[in-house]
């Protein structure tokens, strides 16, 4: 595994154990040549997933992209890694058992903006402005007064 810090290629693995769901190995690492530690995770992935954007383009689907989203929209949120890996894990593996591996962006968005309703309504809101691009305050307030109907 390469070293995050100094790119070497080799690196020791001086701990593992299970995630708390039971879907992948943390492995905690430390580097031959710099000595620095980082953590890396093994997981189980059925088939490549590939996200068909809004303007028709196709990327790689990028498991860091959803957690870097995930973790903006929890930010300051008292929300731990690990509520937000079983996330990213439960939406992953809807995708993998829908069976198609192309799967558009918005529907990815909306597995979000799901889980996020159930777990907390700031970070759902604040992803919600971003995915739903609002321009203006009338925005907020219209999703808001939909939110409270609900």
């Amino acid at each position: 595994m390469r070293c995050p810090f100094c790119s070497n290629q080799d690196s020791q693995v001086k701990d593992s154990r299970p995630t708390e769901d039971n879907t992948a190995i943390r492995r905690r690492r430390i580097c031959d040549q710099c000595g620095s530690r980082f953590t890396t995770f093994e997981r189980i992935q059925l088939r490549d997933l590939v996200v068909i954007k809004n303007n028709g383009q196709k990327e790689t689907f990028d498991r860091d992209k959803m957690f870097r989203s995930l973790s903006m929209a929890l930010r300051k949120r008292n929300i731990d890694q690990e509520k937000i890996e079983k996330i990213i894990n439960a939406i992953v593996r809807r995708m993998e058992n829908s069976g198609d591996n192309e799967i558009k962006s918005n529907i990815i968005g909306e597995y979000i903006m799901e889980a996020l309703a159930h777990l907390d309504q700031v970070a759902y809101v604040r992803f919600a402005s971003v995915y739903k691009n609002f321009r203006e305050v009338k925005d907020f307030e219209d999703f808001l007064d939909n939110l409270e109907e609900k």
